[in-house]
């Protein structure tokens, strides 16, 4: 079971990317998907979660507004992200988590699987 992560890159600030996190080996139609960063010198942190359904969204403070979660067929996951800025640049990383109930997942610790990650670097 792997969980690719792509679409980062340098962008300045005020611009946008698209994330994608892709499945492989395993479908992921009953995990929640989650999308996290890790800053140099920080810990990591939970940016926005998608349940099973799609219906249920969880975005950190610091991107409502500016970040969509997505998800597709039972393998694919998105986080676009506008308007961009400075302090954005992470790696980022998908991330799935079983789940029995149509809820979202906020802890680093309910998560299973993790992609390797996709670097992102916003200019200003």
């Amino acid at each position: 079971v792997q969980l690719q992560a792509s679409g980062g890159g340098l962008v300045q600030a005020g611009g946008s990317l698209r994330l994608s996190c892709v499945a492989s080996g395993h479908s992921f139609d009953t995990y929640v998907m989650g999308w996290f960063r890790q800053a140099p010198g920080k810990e990591r942190e939970l940016v926005a979660a998608v349940s099973r359904s799609g219906r249920r969204l969880y975005y950190a403070d610091f991107v409502k507004g500016r970040f969509i979660i997505s998800r597709g067929d039972a393998k694919t996951a998105w986080l676009t992200m506008n308007g961009l800025k400075p302090e954005d640049t992470a790696v980022y990383y998908c991330a799935a988590g079983d789940s029995r109930w149509d809820g979202v997942k906020i802890g680093r610790g309910d998560y299973d699987y993790w992609g390797q990650g996709t670097q992102v670097t916003v200019s200003s």
